[in-house]
């Protein structure tokens, strides 16, 4: 029999969240010739646990076996902003000690954090939950964009979907890709997803104060998003000197004229990729781009993943005719949320 793995359960949770864990390591496939993982399903004490949708479940094991696998999940906690159990913390801390391998699943990445396991590492989670982990946990070098973080011994995933490119990820480590290949066509999955969780994070432009300078600024920039834009004529348009109006936009936004634009760019190009056929050269000048190269380069610098890429995820149904990409008036504001 292969390694073993244990996923915690938890009062409150859903059934997806373990199942994923379940599904990939517990379930044993006939036509795959090869020795698979020993699965146990913990809880952090004998009695049952309620799960969303009124079913309730029970387990032998408990948070002894739980940090005595070889592989030890935390699929999410029920509460980001709750204390995490001494219990939890000591068992994580014994799996840690015992040389096993620790992974977390969207929110699970609190438990780990909460046992000291993160401190000086690299980690991701739920784009939701990333300040809040940088917040509770300054140590723990928190990175919002990619679906999942493998620091050897410690390895961490995006939500709670992203559990399964984590999983796969931990079957190509363990048996090769062909294994993990098989296991994601009988999943019927990618087995491997492009681009990273930047695609999904809801990051819509924040309205500001159109007595305020700089926000007056944005305002108007967010209705020429189309035209070839600088420090000079946002400056203008808040009627300040340049030197000026740069303290001003830094101050306000935590980030630079150049960089707010180019993100307001690609957040306009989001709509036009989900929902037109444009080709992205036309997508690219009507958000502003002065080329095709640029847009590329900073879409996927931003997301992790190319604009053509992007268009196959979430393409729409309903785009089935070219859309008119226009003058790009009003782009930037119905980018929409990823």
């Amino acid at each position: 029999m292969g390694s073993t793995v244990s996923v915690l359960a938890y009062d409150g949770m859903t059934a997806f969240e373990a199942g994923i864990v379940i599904e990939v390591f517990g379930l044993v496939w006939p036509d795959i010739d090869q020795p698979w993982y020993e699965l146990k399903v913990c809880t952090e004490t004998p009695d049952p646990i309620r799960v969303i949708g009124g079913a309730t479940m029970s387990s032998p094991y408990g948070l002894a076996d739980f940090a005595a696998a070889d592989t030890v999940v935390v699929p999410s906690v029920a509460d980001p902003r709750a204390a995490t159990s001494p219990e939890l913390i000591e068992a994580l801390r014994q799996a840690h000690r015992n040389g096993a391998r620790i992974v977390s699943i969207c929110s699970g990445a609190f438990a780990l954090a909460a046992a000291g396991l993160l401190d000086g590492r690299r980690a991701t989670t739920h784009w939701r939950y990333a300040d809040l982990l940088r917040e509770r946990y300054p140590a723990v070098v928190v990175d919002a964009e990619p679906l999942y973080t493998d620091d050897g011994d410690i390895l961490t995933s995006a939500g709670c979907a992203a559990g399964l490119d984590l999983a796969l990820h931990l079957v190509r480590t363990d048996m090769g890709a062909s294994v993990a290949n098989a296991v994601a066509r009988r999943l019927v999955i990618q087995p491997h997803r492009t681009g990273g969780q930047a695609q999904y994070i809801e990051s819509p432009m924040p309205p500001e104060p159109l007595d305020d300078p700089v926000g007056r600024s944005l305002a108007w920039a967010a209705e020429h998003i189309h035209e070839p834009l600088g420090v000079a004529d946002l400056a203008r348009v808040a009627g300040l000197s340049q030197r000026t109006y740069l303290r001003h936009f830094v101050r306000s936004t935590g980030t630079t004229p150049s960089k707010w634009l180019t993100t307001q760019r690609i957040q306009a190009a989001l709509a036009m990729l989900e929902t037109s056929d444009a080709p992205v050269e036309e997508i690219a000048t009507a958000v502003g781009f002065a080329t095709a190269v640029t847009f590329r380069h900073h879409f996927a610098k931003a997301l992790h993943t190319s604009p053509s890429a992007y268009r196959n995820t979430f393409r729409t149904a309903q785009s089935k005719s070219p859309s008119p990409v226009g003058t790009g008036k009003g782009l930037a504001g119905g980018g929409g949320g990823i």
